[in-house]
């Protein structure tokens, strides 16, 4: 928790328990269901919420915001970002029923307002989003393929509209067909050496008619 103030000195008292109850929530829910590895729910404020805020500093998002999260698992990076972020709409989604449930939990457990959680696959999802983030669910190919068509037109941030992914290691040849992408070290931001590797890439889309 520490490492949360430390790197977000301005969060409000709200901000500060909601990020507080996370470690509670995560070690409850995990004993039942496991979405999270126990070497990992250890480290639950760098591996998991930290790696999640990442996006925050290479984007902030504006009020009034649509974010989709794809394959969002226990919750990450959502739910960090949605407690960052209490204008920003959040729509999590994953393919697998048990970690919607612990999200939607986690989620009812911190009083966010923000957030809707639902079983789906990226490709029926409705609606058209500022961002698309994810945490390394599938390459890249395959991610744009899915959700090239939920971009919205309107662009009101600095970064334009698309996709905000955290992956880590060499993304070259993953990237290769994707020329206008731009790869943001975490390790800029944050000192942990989890970081040194990981990476947030932002890959601007154009609006679908």
């Amino acid at each position: 928790m520490e490492e949360i103030l430390k790197y977000f000195p301005n969060l409000s008292e709200e901000q500060i328990s909601q990020f507080q109850k996370l470690e509670a929530l995560y070690h409850d829910w995990n004993a039942k269901i496991n979405v999270i590895s126990r070497k990992d729910i250890d480290e639950l404020y760098i591996k998991h919420v930290l790696h999640s805020l990442a996006i925050a500093k290479v984007q902030p998002f504006e009020p009034g915001t649509y974010v989709l999260d794809v394959g969002t698992g226990g919750g990450f990076p959502g739910i960090p970002l949605a407690i960052l972020f209490p204008e920003t709409r959040f729509y999590l989604i994953d393919v697998i029923a048990k970690k919607i449930k612990v999200v939607q939990a986690v989620a009812e457990g911190l009083g966010l307002k923000n957030v809707k959680a639902e079983q789906l696959r990226a490709q029926l999802v409705k609606g058209d989003f500022d961002f698309i983030i994810s945490r390394a669910v599938t390459n890249m190919p395959d991610f744009v393929s899915w959700i090239k068509d939920k971009i919205k037109k309107q662009n009101k941030h600095e970064l334009s509209n698309g996709i905000l992914y955290l992956k880590g290691g060499d993304l070259s040849e993953e990237l290769a067909a994707f020329p206008k992408a731009t790869e943001y070290n975490i390790a800029e931001f944050f000192a942990p050496e989890f970081f040194e590797t990981k990476k947030v890439v932002h890959l601007p889309l154009k609006f679908k008619a």
